[in-house]
């Protein structure tokens, strides 16, 4: 863990600011574990729809369980705009920065899609050094449109970087194990206790009518950062996630002992932290 303590014995710090000036902030070595899932530079506004539905027999627009018809009523949408000129220039200078922060001890998860992260590897080599390079996590999913004009795309490349290649956290034993494909195979004892996964992880996306759900585009479902937090983060550790969205990498944090730093420079993502976690004690929400 950081010899530093960013968050002065705080649970957690949600703040609304530009990022890289936070990072400029923050003290070298002093950051356990980064996360950050920053625009997939797609060139479109993302927008999710937030919709409820009733019942309607003679007008409803969609088809429910049992043949039962329902009308749709929009409530409202949130959106963000995912595009930027040059993203690698635009990534550089905060990648930088992390690499400064990270404790020793210290990883970062890079979240992106097929558009960016041939780039990014190239780029996050050249500032951690090839050697820190530890694994190219798929998470793969199984929701959304198709197309019959190429492989749809269902998985986000997610790249993991260590400051120091001899002396990362990484605990396997605390993750929580999965079910063998072919239990039959391994024998009752190894079947009751699971493996532990590959660096390929199957998850659902969060359902859009699920309890986790915030409204906020492109949540992430939390066992997704579940499974970063408890791998590459000791317990009380600090956990810092600088395009924090919904606050999922927060979280997590919280389920699992650790403490969280969320930036964001979104009004509306900050909202959404607020709701989902400032109500704990020893959160605090700062817009600067």
């Amino acid at each position: 863990m950081g010899d530093i303590d960013v968050l002065d014995g705080a649970v957690g710090r949600i703040v609304l600011a530009d990022n890289l000036a936070v990072l400029g902030s923050l003290p070298d070595d002093s950051i356990d574990l980064v996360y950050i899932d920053p625009p997939f530079n797609t060139g479109k506004r993302q927008t999710l729809r937030q919709i409820r539905t009733i019942a309607d027999e003679e007008s409803g627009d969609r088809t429910g369980f049992g043949g039962r018809r329902y009308r749709t009523i929009q409530l409202g949408t949130s959106s963000y705009l995912d595009v930027h000129d040059d993203y690698l220039d635009f990534l550089e200078p905060r990648l930088v920065e992390i690499r400064r922060v990270l404790a020793p001890t210290g990883t970062l998860y890079l979240h992106l899609d097929y558009r960016e992260v041939h780039y990014a590897k190239v780029l996050c080599d050249a500032i951690f050094g090839r050697e820190c390079f530890l694994n190219e996590v798929i998470w793969a999913y199984d929701y959304g449109a198709r197309t019959k004009r190429r492989w749809p795309a269902k998985h986000d490349n997610i790249l993991v970087y260590v400051k120091d290649s001899e002396r990362y956290w990484f605990d396997a034993e605390a993750v929580e194990r999965i079910p063998y494909m072919a239990p039959g195979l391994v024998g009752p004892e190894k079947a009751a206790r699971g493996k532990l996964p590959t660096d390929t992880w199957w998850q659902t996306i969060v359902p859009p009518g699920g309890s986790e759900r915030t409204g906020y585009p492109t949540q992430k479902p939390v066992a997704v950062l579940r499974r970063v937090v408890s791998s590459s983060c000791p317990v009380g550790g600090v956990v810092a996630d600088f395009f924090a969205g919904s606050g999922t990498a927060g979280a997590a944090a919280l389920e699992l002992g650790r403490r969280f730093l969320l930036v964001d420079s979104n009004p509306e993502a900050v909202a959404v932290m607020a709701r989902r976690l400032g109500g704990v004690a020893g959160v605090a929400v700062v817009r600067e």
